[in-house]
């Protein structure tokens, strides 16, 4: 699913109430989604509060959801609102949902189900005036079908889900993703910079672990490193760059790069794959501060094997 899809599945739900459930991988930008459901609905003047599960320890989660009073455990010296007070007439955004312990799934069921909830150590009734929207990396289904997550607390939350694919299925996306992160480098004290058309082309062929993240601290490190200035394939980290290489000396096959759009300037292949040969040796070079070793480790190439291709290339380290 591209990104125009998904934001044609976000106008159409974000007018409503309904729960919504984000599925993705961690780092494809799920809490984006999130906050864009919030800017299109009808509680877009009211809060969006976000709250990570997983990074709240068990014992402190229906606190920190609920609020608390006075004396109500240890250490509660005044009383606090918690999360869904804060988020009243607004959204509440539960990321990591699938971390949430089962015990507390109980108590976020029955919040749902009556639309009301009370603070620990209290027994005066809040009305939850929130839409809930929810968000996980995880296979919700399959673990309530181990009985892992509670099932009718899935069906709950699972109103309209909207799942985001990684990175690396959606590469049409690259262009423009990057295009925003660069847009948005002034506010950031950045200077935005160009990218070639071969140096764009690479990014559409890199698997992206991280996802969206991980391309959005791309952007910033080369706009620290360039900015103002046109961004190539030599610019480019070598991690980017080693699965583009065909090279029957080193005895592994990369990737090519893809073809150019149509209309564009036709590329010699061979010259085109020795230029990007080229461009990996010189980052892992750098990378490694040119020690030949480290570099060929890089690369996972032997060191005579790439002490000959720095001859090949006529590749010296500049005085």
């Amino acid at each position: 699913m591209a990104a125009a899809a998904i934001r044609r599945l976000v106008s159409k739900v974000a007018p409503s109430d309904a729960s919504v459930l984000i599925l993705g991988e961690s780092g494809t930008g799920k809490e984006i989604i999130a906050r864009r459901l919030h800017a299109q609905s009808a509680r877009c003047e009211g809060p969006f509060v976000p709250v990570n599960c997983g990074a709240i320890p068990a014992d402190l989660l229906e606190s920190e959801l609920f609020g608390h009073e006075k004396g109500a455990f240890t250490g509660a010296l005044s009383a606090r609102r918690g999360r869904f007070e804060l988020a009243a007439g607004g959204t509440l955004f539960l990321d990591e949902i699938g971390d949430m312990p089962l015990s507390m799934q109980v108590k976020l069921l029955r919040v749902l189900q009556e639309r009301c909830f009370e603070r620990v150590g209290s027994s005066v009734t809040h009305r939850a005036d929130v839409r809930i929207v929810a968000a996980t990396h995880q296979d919700l289904e399959s673990r309530a079908e181990r009985g892992e997550f509670r099932s009718d607390l899935y069906y709950r939350l699972n109103v309209f889900p909207i799942e985001i694919p990684p990175l690396r299925q959606r590469t049409e996306d690259i262009s423009v993703l990057f295009e925003h992160f660069n847009h948005r480098l002034p506010g950031a004290g950045l200077d935005s910079f160009d990218v070639d058309d071969e140096a764009l082309r690479a990014l559409q062929m890199y698997s992206w672990p991280g996802n969206v993240r991980e391309l959005a601290n791309l952007v910033e490190r080369l706009a620290i490193l360039y900015g103002g200035a046109s961004v190539g394939l030599q610019q480019l980290p070598a991690r980017l760059l080693e699965n583009l290489s065909l090279s029957s000396d080193s005895g592994t096959a990369g990737a090519q790069l893809p073809p150019a759009s149509a209309g564009a300037k036709v590329t010699d292949l061979k010259a085109h794959l020795a230029e990007v040969e080229r461009a990996l040796l010189l980052n892992a070079l750098n990378d490694s501060d040119w020690v030949v070793a480290r570099a060929a480790s890089q690369l996972r190439l032997r060191r005579t094997t790439f002490v000959e291709k720095m001859r090949k290339f006529s590749i010296e380290r500049q005085k």
